[in-house]
């Protein structure tokens, strides 16, 4: 049986000397660099307005393609070692100094970016900033301010369950395809390639994503960016239904920052944890089963610093042993905690290294508070 897994939206092809492999997605690793192809703070980004002038109305598809097409690229990223890679993704222009937007799993670690328009222009370009714990990436072309049509950046915390959204992108290297659906879900954790650590607040949708759509806008239906394809949930590498990307208000945090200096500082506190379930809920003597116990603090990390407490107690319930003895966290800076995800988004969301986080805990049957400063995560 195959393995249900996670796996990156990028078109992905490997040769050794002259010999080319089929195209294949690539698994959630550091991933699609691309072959060459030949072809005839937030709000301050200097974007052209103009062209966005309808967007406050509901648009037909139609409509969105023609507005955004011309804002919408290919990026085709070579990468040479003792195996030559290649492999094409998407991305959209984010400003028109020549930024243009897409995935870092696209462009890490690229010897080459060749960037194509869908009318077929078609330039080099450079790595401005890359996250790979966001999976987002900054790369940059020379061009003309007057051929550069930026898309606008919508605001994903306004996204709910249920709305219409499309894709534009280059599945299989298919320039300029359409795809469309609703939002699956919202806030939602993906993995961040292989750093151990989790993206939240994730999109996921049922607009088709297919290995090449990765980098490109997912958008709503005024033509808005409110995020970036990044990966698809498959057994096979296609397309099952289920689709996830970025959000655009971790575009809006993340991107001029990577414009700036190149990289971005996560904060870190330096645990792992479990969520509470109504069987550990029992075992502590809780009222609800909510909030995150912390299995592990890591030695020197924010949290050993400020004296939070791991798990390292066995106990048994039902015939299933659980450890438990650590804290169980219930707020952080008065924001309900009732499962990782919302520590995690919080923190993208709300702080940044240097901070102090304020937890409420729960130890030995007390609630106490408890003051973290967070630093940057480890690479």
């Amino acid at each position: 049986m195959n393995k249900l897994q996670i796996t990156l939206g990028g078109l992905l092809t490997i040769s050794v000397i002259l010999t080319v492999a089929a195209a294949s997605s690539a698994s959630f690793v550091p991933a699609p660099v691309s072959a060459e192809i030949t072809s005839s703070e937030i709000l301050d980004s200097p974007v052209r307005d103009e062209f966005h002038e309808n967007n406050s109305r509901n648009l037909s598809l139609t409509e969105i393609f023609q507005q955004s097409e011309s804002g919408i690229v290919s990026i085709a990223v070579t990468k040479s070692s003792n195996i030559r890679m290649s492999g094409v993704g998407s991305g959209f222009v984010y400003d028109i100094t020549g930024n243009i937007i897409t995935n870092n799993h696209v462009v890490e670690n690229a010897e080459k970016i060749i960037v194509t328009f869908i009318d077929g222009r078609s330039y080099n370009a450079e790595i401005v900033g890359n996250d790979e714990y966001s999976d987002l990436a900054v790369i940059k072309i020379d061009a003309k301010e007057t051929t550069l049509h930026p898309l606008k950046i919508g605001n994903s915390d306004l996204l709910k369950v249920g709305e219409s959204v499309t894709a534009i992108g280059n599945p299989y290297g298919l320039s300029g395809s359409m795809t469309s659906g609703i939002v699956s879900q919202i806030g939602r954790l993906l993995p961040s390639q292989d750093n151990g650590f989790l993206i939240p607040d994730v999109i996921q949708t049922d607009a088709a994503i297919n290995p090449g759509n990765s980098g490109g806008p997912l958008l709503d239906m005024t033509g808005n960016v409110i995020g970036v394809t990044t990966a698809i949930y498959s057994n096979d590498g296609s397309f099952s239904g289920v689709g996830f990307a970025i959000p655009s208000n971790t575009i809006n945090k993340i991107i001029p920052i990577l414009i700036e200096k190149g990289s971005y500082k996560h904060s870190w506190i330096g645990i792992t944890s479990l969520d509470i379930t109504p069987d550990i809920a029992d075992i502590l003597g809780l009222e609800d089963a909510k909030g995150v116990m912390i299995m592990e603090v890591i030695r020197d990390g924010p949290a050993n610093k400020a004296g939070l407490r791991g798990s390292s107690e066995i106990v048994e319930k039902d015939g299933i042993e659980y450890t438990v003895g650590g804290d169980v966290i219930l707020t952080i800076d008065d924001q309900d905690v009732r499962k990782i995800d919302d520590i995690v988004s919080y923190l993208q969301k709300e702080k940044s290294v240097g901070d102090t986080a304020t937890f409420k805990i729960i130890r030995d049957g007390k609630i106490t508070m408890i003051d973290v400063l967070l630093e940057e995560r480890p690479s």
